[in-house]
């Protein structure tokens, strides 16, 4: 392809400024090695430019939360989403890509960075968040709310357990925030306290979506620290629960028949570290 073939980045409607800088990330993703054939029949049906990425025959479906914080001139806004994501590549890409197996994927083996996660729901509590990536990223991103437990320095120290409950939820009639429905769509829950982990470099992630008109575009996100990577053997696995409350859902449908029994490969996570702490007060004695 020559210059004049190449096409023009994807334009950046107002208001939004690229890129998009967090403030505080506070991230879990879990991965599931499930049956390729469903896999593919979604993402051939949501991203016909993607092609699913294989593991020693597996297909790698991840769920994703994140918490985060982002400074804007005018104050300060806190969001949390969730996304379900196909591990996948651009078709055609398979010989630009090396051999790996999940462990060398997810320690960030992959540099090519053409593995990326295609987006096929994405559930968020903040509705300039939800328009910001769908217009700019081709998400497929709608409400949600969340119900969650993680690790914390305002917490226990010795505990280690994320929980996230995704419940229903609409735009308000001005769109200018969100009605929580009390129907929990899913939730999962891992216990880390005391596994094994290591800090692995697997950023940038590359994010898919699909344009109706435009078709497929890539948005990398950086993350600047590394993530901690917990491997999960059949004995770790059950450490790990995700349990769909409404199969009926969209959410739910895709997540029973792209998941259904599996147990979870791995746990990555992710937590800013902290700017700064308030200490204990102490007692001034009184001038005799």
């Amino acid at each position: 392809m020559n210059q004049d073939q190449r096409r023009p980045l994807p334009p950046v409607p107002a208001p939004y400024q690229l890129p998009f800088h967090y403030g505080a990330l506070h991230n879990i993703g879990i991965d599931y090695l499930v049956d390729p054939a469903p896999v593919r029949e979604v993402l051939a049906e949501r991203h016909p430019g993607l092609a699913a990425a294989e593991f020693d025959g597996r297909a790698c479906v991840s769920l994703n939360y994140q918490l985060y914080f982002a400074q804007y001139p005018n104050g300060g806004g806190i969001t949390q989403e969730i996304e379900v994501n196909i591990i996948a590549h651009p078709a055609g890409a398979e010989g630009r890509l090396p051999a790996l197996g999940y462990e060398q994927y997810a320690r960030g083996f992959d540099q090519t960075k053409l593995l990326g996660i295609a987006r096929i729901h994405v559930l968020c509590d903040n509705p300039l968040a939800i328009d910001a990536g769908r217009r700019l990223y081709a998400e497929p991103k709608y409400p949600g709310w969340f119900e969650t437990v993680m690790p914390s320095l305002n917490g226990s120290p010795q505990e280690r357990t994320w929980s996230v409950t995704c419940k229903a939820a609409d735009f308000s009639a001005d769109r200018t925030g969100i009605d929580r429905r009390d129907q929990p769509l899913f939730s999962f829950a891992a216990d880390l306290t005391g596994l094994a982990s290591e800090p692995v470099t697997n950023t940038p992630i590359t994010g898919y979506g699909t344009h109706p008109q435009d078709g497929l575009l890539a948005g990398p996100m950086n993350v600047y620290q590394p993530y901690q990577h917990h491997p999960l053997d059949s004995d770790a696995a059950g450490r790990v629960r995700l349990v769909v409350t409404d199969p009926a859902s969209g959410v739910g449908r895709h997540l029973a028949l792209l998941i259904g029994d599996a147990s979870a490969a791995g746990v990555w996570t992710y937590q800013s570290a902290p700017v700064a702490a308030h200490n204990r007060p102490y007692y001034v004695p009184a001038k005799d």
